[in-house]
């Protein structure tokens, strides 16, 4: 019976020596594919989370003084558009219309010399 018993050991002991191989395989394996993914994601130049943060609160503060500005060229156009609308609200005449070609008869003759 001491012989089935010293099988059974050794089996034993043979498996729990396999599953520390195992093991000591998985952490190699992990440790190694780790490596290879950090260099990877290094040659991509990919950015961490806090400089993505950065750039986004950049851009927020850009946008928000991008419409401030706007806001303030908006008002300075509408002041300044109110004194040219006055001078722009004369009505002009055409440059083919009948009164402009009468206005200009008129003008001519009482400019021209008389002949006499």
């Amino acid at each position: 019976m001491q012989t089935r018993n010293k099988i059974f050991d050794d089996i034993s002991q043979l498996m729990t020596n396999a599953m520390g191989v195992a093991q000591g395989a998985k952490t190699e394996a992990e440790t190694a594919v780790n490596g290879m993914i950090d260099r990877w994601l290094a040659d991509r130049d990919f950015v961490t989370r806090e400089e993505f943060d950065a750039v986004r609160a950049m851009a927020q503060k850009a946008r928000e003084e991008n419409a401030a500005l706007a806001a303030r060229l908006d008002a300075l156009e509408g002041k300044s558009a109110k004194p040219a609308a006055k001078t722009a609200a004369k009505p002009r005449a055409k440059a083919g219309s009948k009164t402009t070609s009468k206005a200009a008869s008129k003008t001519a003759t009482k400019a021209a010399p008389k002949k006499g």
